[in-house]
């Protein structure tokens, strides 16, 4: 399986015409973790996925989440936006947040860097969502959010 960070340099970009998307937004609160999670496999599903490929996005949409609610927002409660699309046997899941942003990238993408060492994370976050996914992209801005754009083929049968 070809796994691969990238940036916006040469992530395959998004189709703009879907054969199917959704969009939900919901607080930042860790208990829509697992409800991010169910509503991305529910969507998913329509693909026929293997339970592999359905464990895989729902283990990088969690690390996804789990990254807004706790270094984007830190104790605060805000606003996270899951956006999925299919096209063909393509899933594309973007996860939106307006919350303090990453001030650099490619250091938090480093295995076993944490901004939160206090909090006993482990720093394995976008280290798993790029293993379970077969393209990571992120976007930041300081003070203005982030966006994780992950794309993942569904095996065909």
């Amino acid at each position: 399986m070809n796994q691969e960070v990238l940036n916006d340099d040469n992530f395959e970009s998004c189709p703009l015409i879907f054969d199917n998307e959704m969009e939900i937004e919901f607080s930042s609160l860790s208990k829509n973790e697992s409800f991010a999670r169910t509503v991305v496999a529910a969507f998913v599903s329509q693909l026929n996925p293997t339970l592999e490929e359905i464990a895989d996005i729902k283990t990088a949409v969690s690390e996804a989440v789990t990254n807004s609610i706790i270094h984007g927002y830190r104790n605060t409660v805000g606003k996270i936006i899951m956006h999925c699309g299919i096209k063909g046997n393509e899933v594309f899941v973007d996860i939106i947040d307006h919350g303090v942003g990453i001030e650099d990238i490619p250091k938090a993408m480093e295995p076993l860097f944490t901004t939160s060492p206090e909090m006993e994370r482990s720093g394995m976050g976008f280290a798993f969502m790029s293993a379970f996914m077969d393209q990571l992209d992120v976007e930041s801005k300081k003070n203005e959010g982030t966006t994780v754009k992950m794309k993942k083929r569904i095996a065909t049968t």
